[in-house]
């Protein structure tokens, strides 16, 4: 199988190409090879060799940024996956292509169906969600996989944010009033493969919109206060966690309260598995201090 990874050095892609069989051969260009932002060059690569799949991972994830950046984000979000997806229907080539939790206002008070309406509350959001379409209106064969609250030893996420600050700080304010399931790069890598195969294996296997998140759901204060208590014993200090709301921490982007997502479709289509969030985390903080500590 031959697969086309875009976004191969951010956290998902280096899950990915960690997780690859060795009869798998990928290609996944790097940013100096291909510029997402400037994508005209999209059409070459995908008719550069055959190719099985083409799983996009590459996106413009500042949410905040993404206030001030409003055509870049919607350059490398919703115009290049545009390009890519046409492209990939004129070739007969399934796209699987990652989406966000970010879709949703985070108003409805319970996990959010691939189905449900979305309302993206931010520049950001709204750029996936365009990205979504675009793949949509393609007319090829694609997975929309949307995911929420990614991290893993790699590239900036909160994780390594709360261990770089616990060197820094005694207390931490940490929002308390976000509700939604912190999701190791490794589970999605693993469940972006399975679907992958799926598509490949199986040529009338339909496309459609899944969700996939590791199990369970906590805060964002409910997360920080789980990875002091993983790591605790590994680090010089352990910072107290103090409980804040949203409007206490103020930011140019506006988050969704309630972001869970129900992944049921996915779990019953693809045969994914769905760690709990807590292994998985515990799993990722020795994997990052292995790092570290080598």
């Amino acid at each position: 199988m031959n697969i086309l990874l875009l976004g191969g050095s951010g956290q998902l892609g280096r899950e990915i190409l960690l997780q690859t069989p060795p009869r798998v051969r990928v290609a996944a260009p790097g940013r100096d090879e291909l510029d997402l932002a400037a994508p005209d060059a999209i059409e070459a690569l995908i008719d550069s060799q055959p190719f099985d799949v083409v799983i996009n991972a590459a996106a413009y994830t500042a949410v905040d940024r993404a206030e001030e950046e409003r055509d870049r984000a919607f350059a490398i979000n919703a115009e290049a996956p545009r390009r890519l997806a046409a492209a990939a229907a004129r070739e007969g080539v399934p796209v699987l292509h990652v989406s966000t939790d970010y879709v949703f206002d985070g108003r409805k008070g319970a996990p959010y169906r691939p189905d449900d309406p979305v309302a993206p509350l931010g520049v950001y959001g709204a750029s996936k969600e365009a990205g979504e379409q675009a793949v949509r209106a393609a007319g090829g064969r694609a997975v929309i996989l949307r995911t929420a609250w990614l991290y893993s030893p790699f590239g900036a996420n909160f994780l390594k944010t709360m261990l770089r600050l616990a060197g820094e700080r005694d207390t931490l304010r940490v929002v308390d009033d976000q509700r939604g399931t912190p999701t190791a790069a490794a589970s999605l890598a693993a469940a972006c493969l399975a679907v992958a195969v799926r598509l490949v294996a199986d040529p009338n296997q339909p496309g459609g919109t899944f969700h996939y998140t590791d199990a369970g759901e906590t805060t964002w204060c409910g997360f920080a206060r789980a990875i002091f208590e993983t790591a605790g014993s590994r680090l010089a200090r352990v910072p107290a966690v103090a409980a804040i709301t949203t409007a206490e921490y103020p930011t140019p982007a506006q988050r969704p309260a309630d972001s869970r997502l129900d992944c049921t479709d996915t779990l019953a289509r693809f045969a994914v598995v769905q760690p709990d969030w807590r292994a998985t985390l515990a799993t990722t903080v020795e994997r990052l201090l292995r790092r570290t500590d080598s």
